[in-house]
Order: C-alpha cells, then structure tokens, then sequence
C-alpha cells in the first residue's frame, strides 16, 4: 500500500544533498547557542551542524527546540552531534569551546588547558573539513586564535579570531548614548587584544566625517574635563557587568559572530575589527594575533587596512604584542 507521501510527491531526481554554505559551531553552551540562534535568524546556513561533548540528552534537546522553530526559520536543516563526521563539509566553522578555570588553576596553566583541548578540536576539524575558515571566538581569543592557526596548518586569512568586533560596537554603542546619536552613525574603532588592554584609536573617533578629536582636542586623555576614557573603560567592563547578575554573557557576542559570518557568507568585503596574524605592523616582530581592521569576504581576510595610529595608540598595541608573545613562547603546541 502506497503511503501517503507516495500518494502526494512524485519523486524526478534523485538529488545530492551536499550543503554548499554550511556553517558548523564546536562548543554548545551560553555563547554557542547565541551564535547558533544568530545565525539562524539571519539566514546564512544552508545547514547547520551543533558539535559538543556534553550529555547526549542536554544536545538533543538544544536542537530539538531549534529543529522545532523550522516554521519560523530558512535553515532547512540542523544537526548535532558528539561525533567530529557531524561537522564535514562546513565552510565555516565557528569554535566557542573552552575550558572553565579551576579552582587554584593559575592563568598560564588555564591557557595550556585550553590549547590541549583546541589539538583534538582543529584536527578534528580539519580531517572532516580542510577547505573551510575557521572563527575563534573561545577566550583568550587572540592567543586561540594563534593556536588554532598553528595547529590547522591553515592560511592566516582562513584562521580569525572574533577579536574586537564587539568591543568596537559597544565602545560605538556608548559613544553613540553620549551624542544622543544612533550607534550605526558613530564610527571608531577598538584595536589590540580583546579586553582590558584593547587600545581605543580616539584619533578616528567621527560622526559624520567630523573628528571628535578635533572639536576636543583633549579627547580620550588624562586631560580631558568630559572624561571621555570612560567610554572605553564602560566597554571594556561590560561583560563582567552583564556576567555579575546572571552568571554568563552571551547575546551580544552570537549577534556580533554572526554579523561576521554574514561577511563572510555572503562575501561583503566588510571591515571589521577581528584578529589576525599582525607581524610586520607598528613594528610588531613576532607572530601574535590582534584586532585591526580588516577586510572580510568569502576567503576569510582578504586585506588589512593600514590605520594611522597616534604614537601612544601604536605603543599601547605593541605593548600589548609583547605580552602575548611571552605567553605564547610557554605553550606546548
């Protein structure tokens, strides 16, 4: 007896069902989810694929509530798994994974946890997914993001670290509430290494082309009477400040992942604030990641852009190189 999906669809092809712009998240906590949601809304996936280690039951849930919001959603397909084969074929893969600090674990032995786990992560990966760009968000995301570089064997172009992309729009964002002006008319920029040494570039600070800098000179300094640095210092606190009341942060940084996934799925050619390998800039000599601004398409990073920084803004940055550096030259890859 035919069933009643032979009696509706008569079947003309037989199809390959191989995605051609699917996107892969590895780490499926607070921030994983958010990415994934983002995502979804925005309609960049052809299919979606949700890799963790957790319980089996917690990820079949996740997805299950996902796969359940089809009728509101354009991604034909989502799925999940504990096994790496899940993730094949993805042209992006977004890593959000990371280990949780210890009690009494000092930060370096924290960092060298964090590598360990990212060795079974990009090889896994790169076996089931060789061609694809990978986007680290895990913290810290600029030493990660070196990492997974180093251990995929991958292109600097194709390895980016999400970097200061949320911190540039919250610094913007707060900018923005001081001018009575909307966030997207505001343009500045965060630099260096994602959190507190991240270096504000207030000699490109503008709202219509109009320099802040130059109606205030004292802008951003020691000096100034309108204590514009604590623009920088709010953005900087934010997550800590969102973290105290509920534990973790995650909306914002899966809304800006997904903004730089529809960059690269949709090869806008965007600039966006993100890490990448930055030797040979402001005197830097070693191979560390930083955020600078960068061009972002179908292959990954395609330009830098050659920012003009004050002597203190460029100081700051290679400051900031130094110190990754040390910590770098102590992992055991």
């Amino acid at each position: 007896m035919a069933t009643v999906k032979d009696q509706l669809i008569m079947n003309l092809l037989k199809e390959e069902q191989t995605p051609q712009n699917k996107i892969t998240v590895v780490g499926i906590g607070a921030v994983g989810m958010a990415c994934a949601l983002s995502i979804l809304v925005k309609e960049l996936a052809d299919e979606l694929a949700l890799f963790d280690v957790m319980e089996e039951d917690k990820l079949k849930g996740e997805v299950m509530r996902l796969q359940h919001c089809s009728l509101f959603l354009k991604t034909p397909k989502i799925v999940s798994g504990k096994d790496y084969n899940v993730t094949a074929n993805s042209k992006l893969v977004i890593i959000t994974a990371e280990a949780c600090q210890q009690e009494g674990e000092s930060p370096p032995n924290l960092v060298q946890h964090n590598v360990n786990i990212f060795k079974l992560i990009i090889a896994s990966v790169v076996k089931y997914s060789s061609n694809c760009t990978l986007l680290i968000v895990s913290n810290p995301v600029d030493i990660l993001t070196y990492v997974a570089w180093k251990l995929s064997g991958f292109p600097q172009n194709r390895v980016i670290g999400s970097g200061c992309n949320l911190d540039s729009a919250c610094f913007c964002s707060l900018v923005g509430e001081r001018l009575g002006v909307h966030p997207l008319s505001c343009h500045g920029w965060v630099l260096g290494e994602h959190g507190d040494s991240s270096v504000p570039v207030w000699s490109g600070v503008n709202v219509a082309g109009i320099l802040l800098k130059s109606l205030h000179p004292a802008l951003g300094t020691d000096a100034d009477k309108e204590q514009w640095k604590e623009v920088h210092r709010q953005a900087v606190d934010s997550a800590s400040e969102v973290i105290k009341p509920k534990s973790y942060s995650s909306w914002a940084i899966g809304l800006s992942v997904a903004d730089l996934a529809e960059s690269i799925t949709k090869n806008l050619r965007r600039v966006h604030p993100i890490s990448t390998m930055i030797k040979g800039f402001y005197g830097i000599e070693d191979e560390v990641f930083l955020s600078v601004p960068c061009i972002l398409g179908q292959n990954g990073i395609s330009d830098v852009m050659k920012v003009t920084l004050m002597p203190e803004e460029e100081a700051r940055l290679k400051k900031s190189a130094d110190e990754l550096w040390r910590i770098q030259k102590q992992l055991l890859l």
